[in-house]
């Protein structure tokens, strides 16, 4: 039992347990949580709900136990993707997840399936079907007996919904400050302030409380002594009596409460020395940990001076493998507090924000004028011209310690950071970075052999990640309803959309559409850990890439990215991971295998593996090279894979086969410079006219950071937060209020994105529904809120 054993409160069952089988008697079997049981009706097993789960809530079916009765339950048909046909299924809910049970065989274990209530879905089918799903692989398809029966349940689950996610950003509220902050420590002592002022006030009252009984009983004493009539005597004697009694009972309250004040006092400082301790415990660990830091530094240091790497190590100079690792001046090592030093160069930028960025801005010279002013007097093709260089990275310290000391185990997005670890993108711009190789999807779209498209296909996968070797700093969170637009359709023929539809969990819908014969979306849900030395960082979501000409349609998820050396040394990012592509149409599959980087490898660094099979499983084609460079194509000759993996393996020393897929483009010059920006990226983050008022590009605090006035970002970003924090804070009151009155809420939605289940993988997701280039050419965005 995870809610440690059984519950003392009743639970409410519900009148129609009697119609699943009267003659077997309702027994409770296990209890699975603090706030549900599981029941057993003969051979069904059910789950009902704590009177007190939630209070307030309305569920399914009558009222059981009246006015205490305030937790419900109720049966629905159930079915998800692995349950044909629809099951009638137990169901409660409360503000944490959301239950069903389902055999007789997980009872003993766990509930048949949750849901975050705070993060899911609820969406209505039509006048009896509902669904549950979290967006990913859980999808909960219900249906209630009635029109009526639905709309309560939704109802219901609207309102825990809406108490999850303000319990929720409680905790996102408190995440947003340091572990132990000042506040935390003055509120500490405010507390302990306080008890130690009612624990004198009960003492006081014990105090006062012995001396009035004292008295009432010497007054009555005195009273018994004078010469009164008989009856007087008489009530002066019940009297005396109930006094005697009221003192006996008054002296045992007085003495349990003297110990229990003993045993307060006595354990208060109990606890306030364990406190101290803890405390000094942790200031020592955390100066001993710095120590270990430096030693550590010190230690890699003489190491790298006293040995050569081998070519293929991280940091390693004189060989392409150095990528691993930023070059020296980007993030450095050599200071004893763990500084961050960054490129020597400082450019002065323009003090006004809102104009288009030209080769004069860069220099430093500034303007007043409006945005669209400066486009009404530029000509066309100035507007076209792409940016090829932006202000350089100022070189400013940070103790990098003092910062992350406090995150070890938080999710990152929810770790405050100084704009001083970012880079001048947005999470959404590093999106579209995706496509820097289109040409592979052109050439993709070209083929007639669907295996051969699926090559193609898989090195565009790998090559989405050679953007990353250097780029250590991370992007910009985007705010809730924040776009991207990247509009190539001109000069290579694509166009790309991406908006931000979720902000906890955070997650980026992505659209981009090519005159050449393709279409790739996703929906990307970031999640990930600081663990001490190194970040690592998980993508949720589905990716997919669909031929119209051919109806192939290929979807892939992405590996973890580690990010090493957060403390000392310098950092290097590592991809490492299984993809699996698979054609949903002919059922051709790809496995790429990216290898983790290992000090004791002797294998080439950062590799990539891969085979490219049929329905049936035979390797045609042979997939070898390096995320961060090339991928190359080997045909599996006849016979090849008669001896398994070894066989297919001799296919790579058939150079007549091999056919170069990908390779890296060369950096920018002084990209070191430049956060490591492709060419591609320095474009990225340039003013264009007409764009939507949500758009990156126009984010404060972004540029400001890419014009090097790193304090003013800082200032600015606080205040964004702030502001996406009151925004979410009122939607949260508005859901509440709209419950408390009856009133259907209208919940947050994206405004070129709807939730739309795919046919090939089942799966619930964001997909493109339109609107956004039309709105462009009519420039018409009074729809966009402001965010900004």
């Amino acid at each position: 039992s995870s809610g440690g054993g059984m519950c003392a409160v009743p639970h409410v069952l519900h009148p129609a347990v009697a119609a699943l089988g009267p003659s077997l008697p309702a027994t409770v079997a296990q209890s699975v949580c603090p706030r549900a049981l599981i029941l057993r009706v003969g051979w069904r097993w059910l789950l009902c709900a704590h009177p007190h789960c939630t209070p307030g809530l309305v569920g399914s079916g009558s009222d059981v136990a009246g006015s205490a009765a305030r937790g419900r339950l109720g049966v629905l048909f159930f079915g998800t993707l692995l349950y044909s046909p629809l099951t009638a299924a137990w169901v409660t809910h409360c503000a944490s997840p959301h239950y069903h049970c389902r055999s007789k065989a997980e009872m003993r274990h766990t509930c048949r399936g949750t849901i975050n209530l705070a993060t899911a879905n609820i969406t209505v089918e039509d006048s009896c079907n509902f669904i549950i799903s979290n967006g990913g692989a859980q999808t909960y398809h219900l249906k209630a007996s009635s029109e009526v029966e639905r709309q309560r349940w939704v109802t219901a689950l609207e309102l825990a919904k809406a108490k999850a996610v303000k319990m929720l950003a409680e905790s996102d509220d408190s995440g947003d400050e340091e572990s132990v902050s000042q506040t935390d420590k003055t509120e500490l002592q405010t507390t302990l302030r306080t008890l130690s002022s009612k624990v004198e006030d009960l003492s006081t009252c014990n105090d006062l409380i012995a001396k009035h009984g004292t008295a009432l009983q010497r007054s009555l004493s005195e009273l018994e002594s004078l010469k009164l009539p008989a009856e007087s005597n008489e009530k002066i004697k019940q009297v005396n009596e109930r006094a005697t009694l009221f003192r006996i009972t008054s002296n045992a309250m007085i003495n349990a409460c003297r110990d229990f004040l003993l045993l307060a006092q006595t354990h208060s400082k109990k606890w306030q020395k364990s406190l101290q301790y803890e405390r000094d415990q942790r200031i020592r660990l955390e100066e001993t940990l710095e120590q270990l830091a430096k030693q550590h530094n010190h230690l890699e240091r003489a190491f790298r001076g006293a040995t050569v790497l081998p070519a293929n190590a991280p940091g390693s100079g004189g060989s392409s493998k150095e990528q691993c690792c930023p070059a020296k001046g980007d993030l450095s090592d050599e200071d004893d507090d763990n500084e961050f030093f960054d490129a020597p160069e400082i450019i002065t930028m323009p003090e006004t924000m809102g104009h288009k960025r030209t080769g004069s801005n860069i220099s430093g010279t500034s303007s007043d004028i409006s945005l669209d002013e400066q486009y009404k007097h530029l000509p066309e093709d100035t507007k076209k011209e792409k940016r090829t260089r932006i202000p350089y990275k100022p070189n400013y310290s940070l103790n990098l310690w003092s910062i992350m000391k406090n995150c070890i185990g938080k999710e990152l997005s929810k770790i405050p950071m100084p704009v001083n670890f970012n880079e001048p993108l947005s999470m959404l711009q590093r999106l579209t970075e995706d496509l820097e190789y289109h040409t592979l999807l052109d050439r993709a779209a070209k083929c007639e052999n669907s295996l051969e498209q699926l090559c193609y296909v898989a090195a565009f996968t790998v090559s989405s990640y050679s953007t990353t070797v250097y780029r250590t700093s991370k992007p910009f969170n985007s705010l809730l309803g924040e776009t991207f637009e990247l509009d190539r359709l001109e000069e290579t023929g694509y166009r790309s959309l991406c908006e931000q539809v979720s902000h906890h969990p955070p997650a980026a819908a992505h659209h981009a559409e090519s005159k050449h014969g393709w279409t790739l979306r996703q929906e990307i849900k970031i999640t990930s850990k600081f663990r001490g030395k190194y970040f690592s960082i998980m993508p949720l979501g589905t990716i997919h890439c669909i031929f119209p000409s051919s109806g192939n349609h290929y979807t892939w998820k992405k590996v973890t990215t580690t990010v090493h050396n957060i403390i000392v040394g310098k950092l290097w990012i590592d991809q490492s991971g299984e993809i699996e592509i698979i054609n949903h149409k002919t059922g051709d599959k790809c496995n790429l295998k990216f290898v983790p980087y290992s000090y004791f490898s002797r294998d080439v660094a950062r590799k990539v593996t891969g085979e490219v099979m049929d329905p049936s499983g035979k390797v045609h084609f042979i997939l070898l090279g390096t995320w961060d460079e090339k991928m190359d194509c080997y045909k599996v000759l006849p016979g090849g894979g008669e001896n398994g993996a070894e066989g297919r393996q001799k296919a790579h020393e058939a150079e007549d086969t091999r056919l170069l897929l990908w390779k890296r483009n060369p950096l920018p010059k002084n990209a070191e410079n430049m956060y490591y920006f492709s060419e591609l990226a320095l474009t990225l983050n340039a003013l264009e006219s007409g764009t939507a008022p949500t758009d990156s590009r126009l984010r404060p605090d972004q540029r400001l950071m890419e014009n090097g006035r790193w304090d003013e970002a800082n200032a600015e970003k606080q205040r964004l937060e702030e502001k996406q924090r009151m925004s979410r804070k009122k939607r949260e009151a508005d859901a509440v209020k709209a419950t408390e009155d009856g009133t259907l809420y209208d919940p947050y939605k994206p405004l070129w994105f709807e939730r739309k289940k795919d046919p090939d993988t089942k799966e619930i997701a964001h997909v493109y529904k339109g609107g956004y280039w039309e709105s462009k050419e009519k420039q018409d965005w009074s729809m966009c809120p402001d965010i900004f």
